[in-house]
């Protein structure tokens, strides 16, 4: 039978990585996508720790089979989140969707390394200027106009004051438009340029850690480096005033605060598999085919369940010392927005060695976020190279356009309607990425077939994947994402509300649109492939890359139509 489409071409000198445990780490940083904790704090953060329940539940019910469903795509045929879905080519158009979904989710993540860049620099003034001598000493027009703004609304709509916290007023004074309500679209070319110095890190990174092996072992150390700097802030955080009620409160939340956040922990649940929802796949690709990716999923959660309790333990320790800036009332509020990026400056400057612990405590930040934007750039570029083979001849020349074109897009948030409403986008990725899941488990479970995977999976790690996985992942894990997406439409509804038409439009093009191309190209493989409806969903290229492991694959599905191709393409690859 003729085929229109051409057949896969594995990249036999793609690499691997240099240690097996380079795909842990790698994940790991993935939990260190630090803008759920800017967009979403007031749907699950004051859960505190009893917040992990719920998070726990997740884990079996979805996250860790699902974790193992993306490491099996990505390890079986080596190729990145989008070649992956040649097991039902119909449904590639998912993989393009991730592709446009992880470039918009870059475009607006730079912020949360320009912001730590702004105060590392700072931290080498002799006086901090949003300490209390600092900030006397600078910009005292601009401190009067906020509070005339407070005023003014406080006259019309409440009485209720609210405090700024200094360093978030440092940050606002970068922005003209904060002072005076106009030109919310106007550049602000300091931070333009802190955002060149972040692309400028990220290229240089790619120029000299581009071979998977390589970039592994950076991104090991990274992760290391940054959790190690974690740790240290957290213990000196110990001893803020009111760290110990901060915590206390963290141990021990309310039982109002606890279900009204339950529903929304599914929102960290999704930080596992990455800004675009791919990423896994493509981490996975570099992988040994025999890696035991169900142990590998269970030790990467429980990584990131640490990680999360570790912010959310600094993040309440910082909230209460803020709260120390005023007396308790109902007249009277503590402006902490982005606090973990923005008022926990303010809690720094109060510290014994005030620009020491300034700049460790930010460097640890630029670090979480470099980590999540190279660890994307990197899984985009692999995914592009596996799928187009014209393009790993010019890899040099992709890798800086994309970064280039990122760079670019990225000015948006150097405005100050960038800064205020980004957070708009992120929640609309949220609910992109539950639509992906839940298409991937009809997929996997469905098209491609639960008996294939399972005798998949147990070829490939000598082990079978439990029944009972399959059953919560065909029966009970779709509900679940249903109602998710339920609950996510409503989010995403209440943050509209509060956006600019510019946001909404930004949102339908970038986020909205992107998702027609899953039928679009299941249209498009139809015209393009002849034969029957039913062999229009079977798999064709899909076989291990390594020529013993596909030998032994070919003789255990026994030349049957669905990998047809598997000996017909030997030739080609050798």
């Amino acid at each position: 039978m003729a085929y229109a489409s051409k057949p896969f071409s594995p990249d036999l000198n793609r690499g691997n990585w240099e240690n097996p445990t380079d795909y842990i780490f790698a994940c790991f940083g993935l939990a260190l996508k630090l803008d759920i904790f800017v967009a979403s704090y007031y749907f699950f953060f004051n859960m505190g720790i009893f917040g992990m329940v719920p998070y726990l539940m997740y884990m079996v019910i979805f996250l860790v089979p699902i974790m193992v469903i993306h490491s099996y795509m990505g390890q079986f045929s080596s190729s990145g989140f989008i070649s992956a879905f040649r097991l039902s080519p119909v449904c590639k158009g998912m993989g393009y969707v991730s592709l446009i979904l992880t470039i918009t989710l870059l475009i607006y993540y730079a912020i949360f390394a320009a912001v730590p860049l702004l105060f590392m620099l700072n931290s080498f003034r002799p006086t901090l200027p949003w300490s209390c001598e600092g900030f006397k000493s600078w910009q005292n027009d601009t401190i009067v106009k906020l509070t005339e703004h407070v005023a003014k609304e406080s006259e019309n709509e409440t009485y209720i004051s609210e405090i700024y916290v200094p360093s978030i007023v440092y940050f606002q004074s970068h922005f003209e438009s904060f002072e005076n309500d106009i030109g919310d679209y106007d550049i602000s070319w300091h931070l333009s340029g802190l955002f060149a110095l972040v692309w400028a890190m990220i290229a240089f990174i790619f120029y000299k850690f581009s071979e998977p092996a390589k970039f592994g072992k950076c991104i090991r150390y990274m992760v290391i480096g940054t959790v190690a700097l974690l740790l240290v802030c957290f213990v000196r955080f110990l001893f803020l005033p009111g760290a110990h009620l901060g915590l206390k409160n963290y141990m021990t939340p309310s039982i109002e605060e606890f279900v009204v956040g339950i529903s929304s922990t599914f929102i960290m649940a999704l930080q596992a598999f990455g800004a675009g929802w791919g990423s896994v796949i493509a981490l996975s690709s570099f992988n040994g085919f025999k890696t035991n990716i169900m142990s590998y999923s269970w030790i990467i959660s429980f990584g990131q369940i640490f990680i999360y309790i570790m912010f959310g333990m600094v993040s309440f320790m910082l909230g209460h010392y803020l709260k120390g800036f005023t007396e308790p009332s109902f007249e009277a509020h503590v402006i902490n927005d982005w606090m973990l990026f923005l008022a926990t400056a303010s809690a720094l400057s109060s510290l014994g060695w005030p620009n020491l612990w300034t700049f460790i405590y930010y460097t640890m930040l630029l670090m979480a976020a470099l980590i999540v934007i190279t660890t994307q750039i990197f899984t985009i570029l692999q995914s592009l190279f596996d799928e187009f083979e014209q393009l790993r001849a010019k890899k040099q020349e992709v890798t800086f356009g994309l970064i280039g074109g990122l760079a670019v897009g990225s000015l948006f948030l150097c405005t100050k309607h960038g800064v205020v409403y980004f957070a708009t986008l992120s929640i609309d990725a949220i609910f992109s990425q539950t639509l992906l899941h839940l298409l991937l488990l009809l997929v996997i479970l469905w098209i491609y077939g639960r008996d294939r995977f399972q005798r998949d999976i147990k070829f490939m790690l000598g082990q079978p994947f439990a029944s009972w996985k399959v059953f919560i992942l065909r029966y009970v894990a779709p509900p679940t994402l249903v109602i998710c997406l339920v609950l996510e439409i409503e989010m995403c509804l209440g943050e509209h509300s509060y956006a600019s038409a510019v946001i909404h439009v930004m949102a339908i093009i970038l986020l909205g649109l992107p998702i027609l191309a899953i039928p679009g190209y299941g249209i498009y493989y139809f015209h393009q492939r002849p034969g029957s409806l039913s062999t229009l969903f079977r798999a064709t290229d899909w076989y291990p890359v390594e020529m013993e492991y596909r030998q032994q694959y070919g003789e255990l599905v026994q030349h049957s139509d669905m990998t047809h191709q598997l000996f017909d393409g030997t030739e080609e690859v050798n």
